[in-house]
């Protein structure tokens, strides 16, 4: 790879990402100026609440911008890099890369890899309109990037809680294990600081019943609400006590990861059974599956009650690569999609729940062939149904434009909920906000020049992509 390329001043075109066709981009730019500036809700994402309780500085651009983001190391990995050598961690010790300088060079000898990906429009965004920097990242720039960035992270305007007021990100919402005590919420609710960082209600790790530390964590299940846990309602009072917990910190939803979308109510004697069983250790795969959905329902009734929110994230699966789970553990970019069915699968929650008007079910997927054969048709007709956007691997520009594309029609944009980020990397949000919010102006602007809708009606469009969907789909 030739890392001698000439560094090109003012790259980011502003009409990046709109259509070529001079009618559809004049349009896109307009619809894009009247959202560009809205506020930021981000009602689903992983950053680490301690920033914002702390709010210390970042240490340095590798630790906040490499490390923790698996869409960064994960194609690095694929052309063979190291993990230990961008600094991820052993969970034997063993040595790892800690010069962070070091880190980053190697990421921006490699940042050519990123052409043409979302990543590399976010980080082009990052650089461009975060730091000031319009320069091309690659080997020969990198020492700059690195001490230009370094430089900015020790100045108080990017300090944790300054970042969120600077680019007006109203609400950010992190995702917690239901055996979280939420310390760092306390903390961030008791400072003199108007920002809203609220948790979700994540019960992933006490539900799966096939999880590797799941006796473990139900162990610290029954020391947050003082109580043994030795029966199957003594295990739904402890999730429902956690959950109230959770909304009296300011959650307004919940979050499943499961690997499929499956739903089936047990009776009382066989969830009593299955959940004995695990007490025992010796749960089988079909146990654990029908487990997996009967919990689902709970959490759907549960909801109905206290009102937060429902949200399903299926379809992947999780810690592909056995290699990397054993060195280094989960969530190390090796989450690999799955075929994923709505219709048979939703079919026993939707026909109990779906048609209650208090209740509100947000699912996502990961396998986009979905989108207007059961996803759009399902989300077009049960009241408590919304899609989530495109997630993971389809959230980039095509991928969100067939999202828009596959589910308008069916769905109507008012059966979505807009835009969530779902990262872990704080200085992305504004990135991505800001490709989403381009990608719905251009597809509007299609719309528009086709006739289909007239200019004022993508305005509104516009704005309920932006930020009312979110705002009322989140009860924010």
């Amino acid at each position: 790879m030739n890392t001698s390329i000439k560094s090109v001043k003012n790259r980011l075109n502003p009409n990046r990402f709109f259509s070529p066709d001079p009618a559809i981009r004049n349009i896109a730019s307009e619809l894009y100026a009247e959202v560009k500036d809205l506020p930021i809700l981000s009602p689903h994402g992983h950053t680490d609440p301690g920033w914002f309780a702390e709010n210390n500085p970042f240490s340095d651009p590798a630790n906040l911008l490499i490390i923790p983001d698996h869409y960064v190391f994960r194609m690095l990995y694929s052309q063979g890099i190291k993990l230990e050598d961008l600094g991820i961690e052993r969970l034997d010790g063993q040595a790892t890369e800690t010069d962070p300088k070091k880190i980053w060079q190697l990421f921006a000898r490699n940042y050519y890899l990123f052409a043409g990906t979302p990543v590399g429009a976010w980080f082009d965004h990052v650089f461009h309109e975060v730091f000031g920097i319009h320069d091309t990242l690659n080997e020969k720039s990198g020492p700059l990037f690195y001490d230009s960035i370094d430089a900015a992270l020790k100045t108080t305007e990017f300090l944790p809680r300054n970042i969120l007021d600077r680019f007006k990100i109203e609400l950010i919402s992190t995702t917690d294990n239901a055996t979280h005590t939420l310390a760092h919420h306390q903390t961030i609710r008791d400072a003199d600081w108007e920002g809203q960082v609220i948790p979700t209600f994540r019960p992933d790790s006490v539900t799966n019943l096939l999880h590797p530390e799941w006796k473990e964590n139900l162990h610290e299940l029954e020391a947050l609400v003082a109580e043994e846990l030795d029966s199957f309602a003594t295990y739904i009072s402890a999730l429902e006590q956690r959950r109230k917990f959770f909304k009296e910190m300011g959650a307004t939803a919940t979050d499943h990861g499961v690997e499929t979308p499956y739903t089936h109510e047990l009776s009382s004697n066989e969830a009593e059974r299955i959940f004995s069983s695990a007490l025992r250790g010796d749960v089988s795969l079909e146990d654990a599956a029908r487990f997996s959905g009967h919990m689902l329902m709970e959490m759907a009734r549960m909801s109905t009650e206290d009102g937060l929110v429902m949200q399903i994230h299926p379809g992947s699966y999780r810690n592909h690569n056995d290699q990397v789970m054993k060195t280094f553990g989960a969530d190390k970019g090796a989450d690999i999609p799955i075929q994923t069915e709505y219709t048979r699968n939703l079919h026993a929650l939707l026909n109990k729940h779906g048609n209650n008007l208090k209740f509100k079910l947000i699912i996502f997927t990961l396998d986009e062939t979905n989108y207007a054969r059961e996803m759009a048709p399902l989300a077009g007709h049960y009241p408590a149904l919304k899609l989530g956007p495109a997630w993971w691997f389809n959230d980039s520009i095509d991928g969100m434009t067939r999202f828009r594309q596959l589910t308008t029609e069916t769905a109507s944009i008012y059966n979505t909920v807009g835009f969530n980020d779902d990262t872990r990397a704080l200085l992305s949000i504004p990135a991505r906000h800001d490709l989403s919010r381009r990608v719905d102006s251009n597809y509007l602007a299609t719309l528009v020049a086709t006739h289909r809708i007239e200019l004022n009606t993508a305005r509104e469009m516009g704005k309920a992509l932006a930020y009312d969907l979110v705002k009322s789909a989140y009860n924010l």
